[in-house]
């Protein structure tokens, strides 16, 4: 790979001891001992035209044919912004974000491309063409950016102090030998020749053929996995629902999960501790998941500690970096051509830390829109924690009391 810096940073040291020439043999001698691509790297670092190089390179190859003459300082065409002095301004009030919403300027809510802002000056009567656009957003310090994440939205004050709540709770239960489970809803995802992101290794030439357009199949339709994560063990239970994402089929994976492992890892588990996002199918706000856990509780006997990770913050829920990114890492480039897939893929899916997965297809129908009364709500034997009870809160069998 040519290091276009350090081309830059050499360039720079000898620059004002360069005339014309020298500036020409210089990036001609980096781009071709930089070899395939040096051209580019050498005119995207010393700001020569890559025709100006491949002058150079010739000149290289035929040194008798350089002349004495070189061109006197301050000779040649005039730059733009001498013969043209509001255009550097113009053009920053067309690129400037302020100007964004302004109902009397004709380019807004567009991409700012090089053809759309010379068409722009000229109307406002300039004299320009696209290929001097560059230059121009240069002299003016504007560079292409891409979307950076780092906004997460307004931030509860407590949030650090409900991740401290959430270790401590995980620590205790593990260190009295207490299953601790995190978990969540993957993203739904399409059944059908439909592209997966990602590559995988083919024989050349015979890539997997995809449709162009990504309709649901009416007859595939999508499925829903949902994940249970066991923190300790570094095992998951994964369903792969083909209906709707309910709290219903939340609880149901955790029962699921319970009934093919939990029961057997921990034969005498008397509290179950469940990490989870604050919203979706297992929100802190769902009535029907706090109904559904205590129907769950009273089946198994086990109480039941849930701490609701706050809004905004699921990336740090351990089944999203413990599971569900080897899950994508696992099937990429692979389109999901059927349920069968789905599952044989996830439960495919390991590590070098000793991950292993269960995965089972839940054809069972989940309908949206329960209603939940208050009465509901009343019967349940659940207590808030002193700290969040809308994020902490515990529910204990009803046959205990």
């Amino acid at each position: 790979m040519v290091d276009r810096s350090a081309i830059g940073e050499r360039f720079a040291a000898v620059r004002r001891s360069l005339n014309e020439r020298g500036r020409r043999l210089f990036a001609a001698a980096e781009a071709r001992t930089a070899g395939h691509g040096g051209i580019t790297a050498a005119a995207r670092a010393t700001g020569v035209a890559r025709s100006t190089i491949g002058r150079g390179l010739k000149d290289l190859d035929d040194p008798g044919g350089l002349t004495g003459d070189i061109r006197r300082p301050g000779s040649g065409r005039r730059a733009l912004t001498v013969t043209d002095v509001t255009l550097l301004e113009d053009l920053r009030g067309l690129v400037e974000p302020a100007t964004m919403g302004d109902p009397m300027r004709s380019l807004l809510w567009v991409s700012k491309s090089h053809v759309k802002l010379a068409a722009e000056l000229r109307f406002m009567g300039h004299k320009i063409g696209k290929s001097s656009i560059p230059k121009l957003l240069g002299q003016l310090n504007y560079r292409r950016q891409v979307n950076r994440k780092t906004l997460e939205g307004s931030s509860n004050p407590d949030r650090d102090a409900q991740f401290e709540h959430i270790n401590a709770r995980v620590i205790a239960a593990q260190a009295d030998g207490q299953p601790v489970i995190s978990i969540d809803t993957k993203k739904k995802e399409l059944i059908g020749p439909y592209k997966n992101g990602g590559s995988d290794y083919r024989a050349q030439g015979s890539p997997d053929l995809v449709r162009v357009h990504d309709f649901v199949d009416p007859e595939l339709g999508k499925v829903v996995p949902y994940g249970v994560y066991d923190i300790a063990a570094n095992v998951g239970c994964v369903s792969v629902g083909i209906d709707n994402d309910t709290a219903q089929f939340a609880v149901n994976s955790i029962r699921r999960w319970f009934a093919v492992m939990g029961r057997r890892r921990y034969p005498d588990a008397k509290r179950l501790v469940i990490t989870a996002d604050g919203g979706g199918s297992n929100g802190s706000r769902v009535r029907l998941f706090k109904i559904e856990l205590q129907k769950f509780a009273d089946e198994t006997g086990l109480t039941l500690e849930i701490c609701h990770f706050p809004p905004g913050t699921s990336k740090w829920n351990k089944i999203e970096h413990r599971l569900f990114c080897h899950i994508t890492q696992t099937w990429r480039g692979k389109p999901l051509t059927s349920r069968l897939a789905v599952v044989e893929l996830i439960a495919a899916t390991t590590t070098k830390t000793g991950l292993l997965v269960r995965c089972e297809l839940d054809t069972r129908v989940y309908p949206k829109g329960i209603k939940v009364t208050d009465a509901e709500m009343d019967a349940l034997n659940v207590r808030g924690h002193p700290f969040h009870p809308e994020w902490n809160y515990t529910i204990t069998p009803r046959s205990d009391q």
